[in-house]
């Protein structure tokens, strides 16, 4: 997959593409149906995704000196790797901020999607905002590309269960530990992603090492003990295992920053600095602080043995 930063001075291979255009914020299965639109509507042409980043939510909130809860389900990284599985060949990640955004849906639509990237088909969603004050939608769009010269494709949302597939809806249900409905409609597992990091080895003192990684600027789901599946993406160790994770600020600890700590069964070796994939599937218990190491440690051999089964009869 080819990654692109801007929609001006692109190669002559990168032009012409037919794209989904969106946030992509979890890559759920809505926006798998936006791909799918733009696949089917021309095939044999090149299949892109035009997104932004950062994030132009993030973007305003900066603009009017805020630091927003954070609230993103992936970061631009395993955005990128999401996509590539779904066979996307251009990833237009165009850079959000005071160009794009004083862009009117009308020079948007001519200067970056006609112009710039010479698209021949555009799939949005039929929620789809573009352009300053967020003034565009999709039957704008599609009449913008009649006479631009680009087709449109404006894809119904898509339901998963009662509930309608969008990265509110998927944050809500981390948020309340409910992993399982997360991934209906996200198509697969919730994974945080990213590199293990050093931390202050309790796990290994307790007879459980953990792979720490941090969970700078991603919604935060329901803190507490998840069962996980676990990708060592590089490294000696690339594979797949199964595990248990603690998900919070280590309340035995004093801690306030909170991060994830995966214990990989039946695993021996060093993944510091390798890229992991934590996939949350079920939601064992809260965080709670134990009268005594012994205490806490006979409760992880607890979520141990549940986490165990539970994975088992996946």
């Amino acid at each position: 997959m080819h990654i692109h930063r801007d929609w001006r001075g692109l190669p002559a291979s990168a032009r012409g593409a037919t794209v989904a255009m969106g946030n992509f914020d979890g890559v759920h299965v809505g926006h798998r149906a936006v791909i799918d639109a733009a696949r089917r509507a021309c095939p044999g042409r090149p299949l892109g995704v035009v997104t932004f980043e950062p994030h132009p939510r993030e973007y305003f909130a900066a603009l009017r000196g805020e630091t927003p809860t954070p609230f993103r389900l992936m970061n631009a990284v395993s955005r990128a790797n999401r996509l590539a599985r779904l066979g996307i060949e251009h990833l237009y990640e165009l850079p959000f901020g005071p160009v794009l955004a004083g862009l009117t849906p009308d020079a948007f639509a001519r200067e970056v999607l006609a112009e710039g990237l010479g698209v021949a088909h555009v799939a949005v969603g039929a929620d789809f905002r573009f352009g300053r004050d967020r003034a565009g939608d999709a039957p704008g769009l599609s009449a913008l590309g009649q006479a631009l010269g680009f087709g449109v494709t404006t894809v119904p949302l898509i339901g998963a269960g009662d509930t309608a597939a969008s990265s509110t809806a998927i944050r809500a249900a981390l948020a309340e530990g409910r992993p399982r409905d997360a991934e209906r409609m996200l198509g697969h597992w919730h994974r945080i992603e990213g590199p293990v990091l050093h931390g202050a080895k309790r796990g290994r003192e307790l007879g459980y090492p953990t792979a720490n990684m941090a969970l700078d600027g991603l919604a935060l789901p329901r803190l507490g003990v998840y069962a996980v599946l676990v990708d060592v993406l590089t490294g000696p160790h690339k594979g797949s295992y199964r595990g248990v994770a603690s998900l919070g600020v280590r309340p035995m600890f004093g801690e306030n920053a909170p991060n994830i700590e995966s214990h990989l069964f039946d695993f021996a070796g060093d993944l510091y600095g390798e890229q992991l994939s934590v996939a949350l599937v079920a939601w064992l218990r809260p965080e709670e602080r134990f009268d005594s190491l012994d205490a806490l440690i006979a409760q992880m051999h607890a979520d141990e043995a549940q986490a165990r089964a539970l994975l088992t009869a996946l």
